[in-house]
C-alpha cells in the first residue's frame, strides 16, 4: 500500500511531499500559511490507518474510504477551537501508516478523531450536526470527537464544544464509515454552571432501528452508559435533547462522545 502525504499551499502549489510504502513520515520545515492544506493520498481505500497531521494533535486510529483526504489547516476564527501549539511556528511533523492487526481488533473508542472536519472528507469517525452555535468553530460538531473533555468552561479550547444554538430540535449524528460492534458510550456534557442548563434525557437512535432513552443528571462527571445488548451500528443519532426547564440557562452543550467497541 502507498501513502503520500503532502503540503500545499491555496493555489495548488507542491510545498512539500512524501511517499511511503505502508507508512509514510514527513517533517514541514516552514510556517503554515492561510491557505494551506495538508493531502493524504492512500493507494487502497477502506483502509485502517494510524494518522498524525500535527505534533501537538498526535495520532488517531481512522478508517479512510478515500484515495485523497484535503486537510485545510485552520487559521483565524478556526484555529480557536484547536489547541494553541498545534499547526504553528515552523517544525512540523507528520505520518501516516497502516494500522497493525492488534491496533484494529483492540477494543477502544471508536468515535476519537481529532482530525474530523466539515463535509464528507473520506475520514471516519465522522461527526456532523443539523445546527452549530452561530456556525462558530467552538460550538461545531467535530469538538465532540476530538479527544478533549474539559467540561467546566465554554468557548475557546480546551472548552470547545458542540453548541445547538438554543435549538430544542438539535441532533448530532456520528458516522463510523463501516460497521461496528459497540458495548457502551460516554458522555461529557458541559458544566460550566451557573452559565449552562444541561439535558435531563437524550435519546439515541442507532442504523439498525433501535432506540435508547437515557436519564443524565446534572454532572461534571461523565455519564457513563452501558448498552443492554452490543449493537452492529454504522451510525448513530443523538437527539431529542430534553433540557431542564426549571434551569433559567438556554444552554447545554456536549463536550464528548465517546463510543466503546470493536471492528466487525
Amino acid at each position: 500500500m502507498k501513502f503520500t502525504l503532502t503540503v500545499q499551499d491555496k493555489n495548488g502549489q507542491i510545498l512539500a511531499s512524501r511517499e511511503g510504502t505502508d507508512a509514510c513520515l514527513m517533517e514541514y520545515a516552514a510556517e503554515y500559511n492561510e491557505g494551506d492544506t495538508l493531502v493524504l493520498g492512500c493507494s487502497e481505500p477502506n483502509t485502517y490507518a494510524i494518522l498524525q497531521l500535527d505534533d501537538a494533535m498526535g495520532e488517531a486510529f481512522v478508517y479512510l474510504t478515500t484515495d485523497t483526504l484535503v486537510y485545510t489547516i485552520p487559521f483565524n476564527e478556526k484555529r480557536v477551537s484547536y489547541s494553541p501549539r498545534a499547526f504553528i511556528l515552523d517544525r512540523h511533523v507528520l505520518s501516516v501508516r497502516k494500522a497493525t492487526e492488534a491496533e484494529i481488533k483492540m477494543h477502544k473508542n471508536l468515535a476519537y478523531n481529532p482530525y474530523d472536519q466539515h463535509g464528507d472528507p473520506g475520514c471516519f469517525p465522522h461527526a456532523h450536526a443539523n445546527v452549530e452555535t452561530r456556525g462558530e468553530s467552538v460550538f461545531a460538531a467535530r469538538n465532540a470527537i476530538d479527544g478533549c473533555c474539559c467540561n467546566e468552561g465554554h468557548g475557546a479550547w480546551p472548552y470547545e464544544s458542540w453548541g445547538i444554538n438554543m435549538q430544542d430540535d438539535a441532533e448530532i449524528t456520528l458516522e463510523f464509515g463501516r460497521t461496528v460492534e459497540i458495548d457502551s458510550m460516554v458522555l461529557v456534557t458541559r458544566a460550566d454552571f451557573p452559565h449552562d442548563n444541561y439535558w435531563q434525557e437524550v435519546t439515541f437512535t442507532f442504523s439498525d432501528g433501535s432506540t435508547l432513552v437515557q436519564p443524565l443528571e446534572k454532572s461534571v462527571a461523565p455519564h457513563d452508559i452501558a448498552l443492554p445488548e452490543k449493537k452492529q451500528v454504522s451510525w448513530i443519532k443523538l437527539g431529542n435533547l430534553i433540557k431542564d426547564p426549571t434551569d433559567p440557562s438556554p444552554f447545554p452543550a456536549l463536550i464528548q462522545w465517546k463510543v466503546y467497541g470493536v471492528e466487525k
